[in-house]
C-alpha cells in the first residue's frame, strides 16, 4: 500500500530530494526500437541536482548487452528516521533503506534498462516465479487449444451435419430391400436365383404392433431407448472398451441400427459412426419414440428372407404380427442379433432365453409370467426345388461364407449381388447321378447319403450333394430336408492317415515302419479286435500294408503308444478339417481317435478338403464355394483369397514329402477295395465303417450291422468323400438285408463320380517323393493280394496268412460271418475302428476296406 499522499511506488520515501530521479529525456522505449542507451550505464562522475548515479547513453551497440555491473558505492546519510522507516535489523540493505528503494521499481527499471540476462547460448535466464508463469501461460494455452479442438469445433461440425443430413423413412428403405440374389456356376452360366421369401411385406403403424413386441425388442436391443437421444454415450464408451479388450457388445441404439440399415453402409470408419449420430439425434428430435421403434420394426431383417415385423410373422409363425405373444415376441426380437442362424435350434433357444431375461429385468414381464412361457416352435420352412431357384444346401453354404467375409445375412438381399461360385455343373451333374446310381435298388429307407468334391489346387467346391432338399413329415407335408454333407458323422478307418500323418510329423517312422498286426491285441484291459482275417496280417506288418488291409490293431498301436491322440487331431486340422466352434466338426483327443470311433467326428465336407490337402502335395487351400461377388452396378464386393502354404511342416518340401508318404500307403487300397482308378489316373484313397452299437430287442442281424460307411480318395485334381450312413446310431441293410461296409455302397459311389468327373481330361500321375524311413533306392511295398475275406463283401485271393483268433467264416454279403463267436467287449474305451461314441464296446469289429 502506498502511504504517500502524491503518489508513488510503494515504500517511496516522500522527499523527492532523496529518492533517485528518473532522467528527463525521450520516451523509454520509443516506438520501432529500443529505448535510448539500452544497455549501457555511465560511471560515477559529476552529477546534477536530481541526476541519477548512472544516465543513458547513446544508441545500443551491435553487441550482446554486458552483464549488470556493480551499482556505485554512496555514503550513507544519516538523518533521523521517520515514523513510516523500517527499523534497520541488519538484513536490508542500508543503502537501499536509507534511500527507500522498491525491489519491484528495481527490478522493472533495469530490465527496461539491460533486459534479462542470458546464458552463454544467449537464451534469458529466467527467476522461478518467471518460469512458472511461463509453465502457467502454456498450459492455459494448451488447455484452450484442446477445448476448441475436442469441443467448439465438434460442435460447430455436428450443428452443420445435424442441418445437412436427412432421414429416411421406413417406405424408402424397404423399395431397396428383397432384391434377388443370382448364382453362377464356375463356367459362369447362371445356376438360379435366391428370391427372399419372407411373408407379405407390409409397413405396420404403431398401432398394429403389440405393444409386447415392442417392449422385448427394446429390452432386447436398447434398454435406454426411451431416454436417450439418438446414442447412448455409456453405450458407445462400453463398445470401445470392448473393442480395445477384445471383447463383445456393441454401442448402437435403435435409432443407430435404424439408421444404419437404412444407409447399407456398414463401414468401420469415423466418417460414417459421425454421420451416423447426427442422423440419429435428428431422429430423436424429429420423431417421437413409438415412431422410432415401428419404423425400425419395419425394416430389420429376422431371417428366413423376412424383413419387418409382418414378414417375419408370417415366415416363423403363419399369423399376422398383431397376434404375436410374448414368446413368440421374444424369439424374434432374439433373432435380430443372429439371422442367419436362426434354423439352428440351440441358437434359436439361446437367443429366445436372453430376450426374456432382459424382459424381465426391465420389468416388461414379471419373473412369474417369464417362468410359465415356453418356446415357440417355428413353423416348418421348406425350399421348393424348383427350375431357376438355386440348390438350398449350396445357397446356405455360400451365405455363411459371405457373412464371413462382410455380406452378412441382414445386407445380403439388398445389393442385387451376383454370386460366381466354384460349382462346376458337369461335377454336380456327376455327383448327382453317381449318388443316383449307387442307391439304385436299395430298399432300407434309413439309408442316407452325401458326396463333396473339392478342387486340391484352389481348394474350390466343385460338387456338393447333401441329400434330397425335400423330405416328407409324420403328416406326409413337405418339409425341408438336412444338408448330411455337412454333418458329422464318425469316420471310421478313414481317420488312420491322420494317424499316419502324425506318426511322420513327429519324425517316429513311416510307411516301411512295422507294428505287429495279429487280431486281438492286449492294450491294458482294452482287447482291439481287426475285421476279420482279411484285415489281419503278421508281428512285422508295415504300415503301408496296414493301411491296405485296415489292420485296426497296428494303428491303435501307433496312436496309443507313440504319437499319442493329441497330433493325431492337429494332423487332421492341419489337413483341414475344421472341428467347433469355427466348423461343425469334432476331433476329440483320446484313444478312440485312432480308429474314428468315439466322440471324433467329421463332416463329408471337411473329409474331402482334408484329403485335398494330401492331393495337393501337402499344400493347404481354403475350402470355398464362393470365386466372386459383384453388386448390381457389376462392382466388385468380395472376391476369394489364393492362398497355399504347407500343411504338414514349416518346410514345403518336408510337407510334400508327408504328403506323398500318405498317397503311396493308400494307392494299395483302392485295388483292395476292389476298386478302380480312371484309365490314365491315379487315385488313393480310404474306405471307413462304423458298426451299429446292439442293443437288446434289435433282432440277431443287427449285432452284425453297421452305422456308418465311407470312401474317401483323390486323384492329383479332384478329391471326393462319401459317406452312406444313417441318421444316428441305426443298423443299416443293404441289398438283400446285408450289412454294408466301405466299399459296399459308399465305394462304386465314389468310383463313378471319379470316372465321370474325369472323363475327357488328361491322365495324371502322382509326383514321386522319398520315402520316409525308406532306404535310398525309394521303393514302397508291393500292393497286397486282396483276400476272399475282407469286411466289404469282396471275395478273390486266399485267407491272410497272419495271426487271427477271428472266425474262419467269409465275411461277404453273401455269408456274413457270426457274431456270437466273437462278442464285443463291454469296455466302455471304445479303441477300434468300428467305435461309435462313449459306451461303445472297445472289442468290436473294424474296418478292412
Amino acid at each position: 500500500m502506498n502511504d504517500d499522499p502524491h503518489g508513488g511506488w510503494p515504500g517511496q520515501d516522500p522527499d523527492p530530494a532523496r529518492r533517485p530521479q528518473r532522467p528527463a529525456g525521450p520516451p523509454r522505449r520509443p516506438a520501432g526500437g529500443q529505448p535510448p542507451g539500452y544497455g549501457q550505464r555511465q560511471g560515477p562522475g559529476p552529477q546534477g541536482p536530481g541526476q541519477a548515479p548512472w544516465q543513458r547513453q547513446g544508441p545500443p551497440q551491435q553487441q550482446p548487452p554486458p552483464r549488470r555491473p556493480q551499482r556505485p558505492p554512496v555514503a550513507p546519510q544519516h538523518e533521523p528516521d521517520l515514523i513510516t522507516h523500517h527499523e534497520h535489523n541488519g538484513t536490508e540493505h542500508r543503502y537501499e533503506a536509507d534511500r527507500g528503494y522498491d525491489d519491484r521499481y528495481d527490478d522493472q527499471y533495469e530490465d527496461e534498462q539491460y533486459g534479462p540476462e542470458t546464458d552463454e547460448n544467449g537464451k534469458p535466464i529466467l527467476t522461478p516465479a518467471q518460469r512458472k508463469k511461463r509453465r502457467w501461460r502454456r498450459i492455459r494455452r494448451v488447455l484452450l487449444a484442446l477445448f476448441c479442438l475436442f469441443v467448439v469445433i465438434p460442435a460447430i461440425a455436428f450443428v452443420i451435419t445435424y442441418f445437412a443430413v436427412d432421414v429416411p423413412s421406413p417406405q424408402s428403405v424397404a423399395a431397396t430391400q428383397g432384391q434377388a440374389v443370382t448364382y453362377y456356376y464356375a463356367d459362369n452360366t447362371e445356376m438360379g436365383k435366391d428370391v427372399p421369401k419372407g411373408g407379405n411385406r407390409q409397413i405396420l403403424t404403431p398401432e398394429q404392433i403389440p405393444d409386447i413386441v415392442k417392449k422385448a425388442v427394446i429390452a432386447t436391443e436398447d434398454a435406454s431407448f426411451e431416454t436417450n437421444s439418438g446414442f447412448d454415450v455409456g453405450g458407445i464408451l462400453r463398445a470401445v472398451y470392448n473393442q480395445v479388450t477384445a471383447g463383445k457388445g456393441g454401442g448402437s441404439t435403435i435409432s443407430q441400427q435404424y439408421i444404419k440399415v437404412a444407409s447399407g453402409d456398414d463401414e468401420s470408419s469415423l466418417t460414417r459412426k459421425w454421420t451416423e449420430l447426427a442422423k440419429s439425434f435428428k431422429m430423436n428430435q424429429t420423431y417421437e419414440k413409438k415412431d422410432i421403434i415401428s419404423a425400425y420394426l419395419n425394416i430389420i431383417y429376422f431371417g428366413r428372407g423376412a424383413y419387418g415385423i409382418e414378414s417375419a410373422a408370417q415366415s416363423f409363425f403363419g399369423k399376422p404380427a398383431g397376434e404375436l405373444n410374448a414368446s413368440e415376441a421374444a424369439l424374434l426380437a432374439g433373432l435380430i442379433q443372429q439371422p442367419g442362424r436362426s434354423e439352428n435350434p440351440k441358437v434359436a433357444n439361446e437367443r429366445w432365453t436372453v430376450a426374456l431375461n432382459r424382459m424381465v429385468e426391465n420389468k416388461f414381464i414379471s419373473a412369474a409370467d417369464r417362468a410359465n412361457l415356453q418356446f415357440p416352435t417355428p413353423i416348418p420352412q421348406a425350399d421348393k426345388q424348383q427350375a431357376g431357384v438355386v440348390n438350398p444346401f449350396i445357397r446356405d453354404k455360400v451365405k455363411e461364407e459371405l457373412a464371413a467375409n462382410g455380406i452378412t445375412d441382414d445386407v445380403y438381399y439388398k445389393g442385387g449381388y451376383k454370386v460366381y461360385t466354384t460349382i462346376d455343373p458337369k461335377a454336380q451333374a456327376a455327383a448327382e447321378q453317381a449318388v443316383a446310381e449307387g442307391m439304385k435298388g436299395q430298399t432300407d429307407e434309413n439309408l442316407l447319403n452325401a458326396l463333396v468334391a473339392v478342387d486340391p489346387k484352389t481348394g474350390g467346391v466343385k460338387a456338393y450333394y447333401g441329400g434330397p432338399t425335400i423330405v416328407k413329415g409324420p403328416n406326409g407335408q413337405d418339409l425341408r430336408g438336412r444338408d448330411w454333407a455337412n454333418t458329422p458323422q464318425n469316420p471310421g478307418s478313414s481317420m488312420k492317415p491322420f494317424d499316419l500323418t502324425a506318426y511322420m510329423q513327429m519324425g517316429k517312422g513311416g510307411i516301411n515302419s512295422t507294428f505287429d498286426g495279429s487280431n486281438n491285441r492286449q492294450f491294458g484291459k482294452q482287447t482291439i479286435r481287426n475285421a476279420g482275417p482279411g484285415s489281419s496280417c503278421s508281428a512285422q506288418c508295415t504300415v503301408s500294408e496296414a493301411m491296405q488291409r485296415s489292420a485296426n490293431t497296428v494303428f491303435y498301436d501307433m496312436v496309443v503308444n507313440v504319437t499319442k491322440p493329441g497330433p493325431v487331431a492337429q494332423a487332421a486340422k492341419d489337413a483341414g478339417v475344421k472341428p467347433a466352434p469355427d466348423g461343425v466338426s469334432e476331433l476329440f483327443a483320446d484313444n478312440n481317435i485312432a480308429l474314428g470311433g468315439g466322440k471324433t467326428v467329421v463332416s463329408p465336407e471337411d473329409m474331402a478338403a482334408a484329403y485335398a490337402t494330401f492331393a495337393g502335395d501337402g499344400q493347404r487351400r481354403t475350402k470355398h464355394f464362393v470365386a466372386k461377388v459383384t453388386n448390381s452396378q457389376d462392382e466388385a464386393a468380395y472376391s476369394a483369397p489364393e492362398e497355399a502354404k504347407p500343411a504338414f511342416a514349416d518346410d514345403s518340401d518336408k510337407s510334400k514329402q508327408i504328403a506323398g508318404n500318405v498317397t503311396e500307403s493308400l494307392k494299395g487300397v483302392i485295388p483292395f477295395s476292389k476298386l478302380k482308378c480312371p484309365n490314365g489316373h491315379e487315385c488313393a484313397g480310404k474306405t471307413g465303417t462304423q458298426q451299429h452299437t446292439y442293443r437288446t430287442g434289435e433282432p440277431a442281424s443287427a449285432k452284425d450291422a453297421n452305422s456308418q460307411t465311407w470312401m474317401v480318395g483323390y486323384t492329383p485334381s479332384i478329391s471326393a468323400a462319401v459317406w452312406v450312413g444313417g441318421d444316428g446310431d441305426k443298423a443299416l441293410k443293404g441289398k438283400n438285408g446285408k450289412s454294408i461296409f466301405g466299399s459296399t455302397i459308399a465305394g462304386p459311389i465314389w468310383e463313378k463320380f471319379i470316372s465321370l468327373y474325369t472323363k475327357g481330361k488328361p491322365g495324371e500321375r502322382f509326383d514321386k517323393v522319398k520315402i520316409i524311413g525308406g532306404d535310398d533306392s525309394n521303393t514302397v511295398p508291393s500292393t497286397q493280394t486282396p483276400p476272399d475275406d475282407n469286411e466289404d463283401g469282396t471275395e478273390t485271393g486266399t485267407p491272410s496268412t497272419g495271426p487271427s483268433t477271428a472266425p474262419s467264416s467269409s465275411r461277404n454279403e453273401e455269408n456274413p460271418p457270426s457274431s456270437s463267436k466273437n462278442p464285443p467287449s463291454s469296455s466302455e474305451n471304445n479303441g477300434e475302428e468300428g467305435g461309435n461314441g462313449p459306451g461303445r464296446g472297445g472289442g468290436g469289429r473294424g474296418d478292412n476296406g
